[in-house]
């Protein structure tokens, strides 16, 4: 008779941990998109969440393949949208590889953060 409610016990606490990593803002989409070459300079650096952002509390960080840190704008949350940012570039990227470092605290206060790299063509 005990080893049923054990199983039940283990189950029930197994799906309230998935649920709870479930509530983490992981990043879904960016534009430029991780790994792409582009052949002109985006204006902006877009990232879809999957869950909503406190923005004072999330960020994104551009560094030029030197690991110099490339001037942006303000990151903002798109309007009516709270699981995406928008960077604004402060000037035309020159040519060459990108890292993009971002972090992100959800709603529920969980954070999350990461790292994706794309290259500006010639």
């Amino acid at each position: 008779m005990m080893k049923p409610t054990i199983a039940v016990l283990a189950l029930a606490g197994s799906l309230l941990s998935a649920g709870e990593a479930c509530a983490h803002a992981h990043l879904q989409a960016e534009t430029p998109a991780a790994d792409a070459v582009v052949t002109s300079a985006p204006a902006a650096l877009s990232l879809g969440f999957s869950e909503g952002l406190e923005i004072g509390l999330s960020g994104v960080s551009l560094k030029a393949a030197d690991g110099h840190i490339v001037p942006t704008g303000t990151a903002t949350l798109a309007p009516g949208d709270d699981k995406q940012i928008s960077v604004p570039l402060n000037g035309a990227l020159a040519a060459g590889a990108y890292t993009v470092e971002w972090h992100a605290l959800s709603k529920d206060g969980h954070t999350t953060h990461g790292i994706y790299h794309f290259t500006v063509s010639p």
